[in-house]
């Protein structure tokens, strides 16, 4: 068995009393104090995660442009730099290689932050499909050179505000600023209002030999205001409150985008053929013959990845999350069903061990902060 992974920031979980997973290859807290706990820290005062694990990938060069058009579902032609877009790489098929995001340097110069398990087949897949010189386009996995952490809920901006002279307000949704100074830390940092857990926060790229520091010190900033550091099992139910995708679950090779909901990424009118948009095309215009929807429980028992659900004794799909919502203290579920039975308020049956419950089709997302 190989050893598991350790981010730069692994050295000082003990001292915050984590409890630390195999997460995909990486040794990484479940949780610091209790799930439920750090979950409602991070939505009314604000939490801080450890997400060095998260892959990097600079693509650089004149062609960069023209090869991220082909490689990714979304219109990478409509940013500028500073700012960051959400999108899909898809195989021929339709279904997904990964979802990310794509921070825009320069016109040469992306800035790609993929999901951990797929660094390395992300990586292959880009490299797979370069059809460019070196001198046109180079495609480097620099995961190795940044430490990263998510500072997310209502005090953020607040707490962050005390380490920089940097406006962070200046800093809009999706948007990042490079070079970042951050009091007593020695290198800069680039820092993005981005995160993955439906609230207000800021995700912070450092070098990894300033990332210990970092933590400890944002940590030791936002004490008084109620900051404590957050495990992956808070940072699991906080994404699902608010519909975000997690890849393997909502979004794997055999489900598209369009069957996901995230039609909102994949620009099927772009004139640049990306891989899979034949097919993607087709499911826009022509619909889905399935569909993820949200589910609440009826009867007691929470709907768990993997389990069955079905529409008069008939299987019609199955849970890709779920769990008992800290927020709203309800069993809710993600469910890729057929979409014949995806209208609100469509009573199914979930197979819940040996037992059949009833659950019921509710809006997503669960949860949406205000404003």
């Amino acid at each position: 068995m190989s050893e598991l992974k350790q981010t730069p920031i692994f050295s000082e979980y003990e001292k915050y009393g984590a409890k630390t997973i195999d997460f995909g290859g990486w040794d990484l807290p479940v949780q610091f104090s209790s799930i439920k706990h750090e979950h409602e820290v991070t939505r009314t005062k604000a939490g801080l995660f450890d997400v060095s694990h998260m892959g990097e990938i600079l693509v650089k060069g004149p062609k960069s442009l023209e090869y991220l058009q082909h490689m990714t579902t979304n219109d990478v032609a409509k940013l500028s730099p500073k700012r960051i877009q959400y999108t899909f790489m898809c195989y021929p098929d339709g279904g997904t290689v990964d979802d990310f995001v794509v921070y825009m340097i320069n016109d040469e110069e992306y800035l790609l932050v993929v999901n951990a398990a797929n660094t390395e087949k992300d990586y292959d897949w880009l490299v797979k499909n370069n059809q460019y010189s070196d001198e046109e386009l180079t495609i480097d996995n620099v995961s190795k050179d940044y430490a990263q952490l998510a500072l997310q809920g209502p005090l953020s901006e607040e707490i962050l505000q005390e380490l920089t002279d940097t406006d962070l307000k200046e800093i809009k949704f999706f948007r990042f600023e490079e070079n970042v100074a951050l009091s007593s830390i020695d290198k800069p940092a680039i820092v993005s209002r981005t995160g993955y857990t439906g609230e207000d926060g800021f995700e912070i790229y450092i070098n990894p030999s300033e990332g210990p520091k970092l933590w400890n010190l944002i940590l030791e900033t936002g004490k008084e205001k109620g900051l404590e550091p957050i495990g992956l099992g808070a940072r699991d139910t906080l994404r699902f409150e608010a519909n975000l995708a997690l890849y393997g679950q909502e979004l794997s090779k055999d489900i598209s985008p369009i069957e996901a909901g995230l039609g909102f990424a994949v620009k099927i009118n772009k004139e640049t053929d990306f891989i899979g948009k034949s097919i993607l095309k087709e499911q826009v215009e022509n619909g889905v013959k399935r569909k993820l929807v949200g589910i609440e429980m009826i009867d007691k028992g929470i709907p768990r990845h993997g389990y069955t659900v079905f529409k008069n004794q008939e299987e019609i799909g199955f849970i890709t999350s779920g769990t008992q919502s800290p927020t709203l203290e309800k069993n809710l579920g993600l469910a890729i069903i057929q979409t014949e039975f995806a209208e609100e308020g469509t009573e199914l049956t979930i197979q819940v061990r040996k037992r059949e419950l009833r659950a019921v089709v509710v809006k997503t997302p669960f949860y949406k902060r205000q404003k």
